[in-house]
């Protein structure tokens, strides 16, 4: 079966489902069936709620950081270049991958995430 349509509550097409099923309603949603030639009707329902609290995000391997490495720490500057890292003048900072500054051992020396990925 594909979707062919997902309506949210309030929109057009759900609005007599919304008085059905109220705030419990997510969304409406038309499907197709190429071998039974037959359309359908779904609707997503919450059905059961509690408490959560959001565990800390992953930290992406491959992710870009900023870190701070004094001029004077030539062998240190050596190295984070070895493995591609790249001076930025507007943060006087290099941007290194995550995983590579975890390998170096300056992961203490991140000052805050790129906002791209390689």
């Amino acid at each position: 079966m594909q979707t062919s349509t997902t309506i949210r509550p309030g929109q057009r097409g759900a609005k007599k489902l919304m008085s059905q099923y109220g705030d419990r309603l997510v969304c409406v949603r038309y499907r197709q069936d190429a071998q039974r030639l037959r359309r359908f009707k779904t609707v997503e329902l919450i059905v059961e709620e509690w408490p959560w609290t959001p565990s800390l995000p992953r930290k992406n391997k491959e992710r870009l950081v900023f870190v701070k490495v004094a001029f004077p720490e030539r062998e240190l500057r050596r190295q984070i270049k070895d493995v591609g890292a790249v001076w930025n003048p507007d943060k006087q900072a290099w941007e290194i991958r995550y995983d590579h500054a975890i390998a170096l051992g300056i992961e203490t020396r991140i000052v805050e995430e790129a906002s791209c990925y390689i």
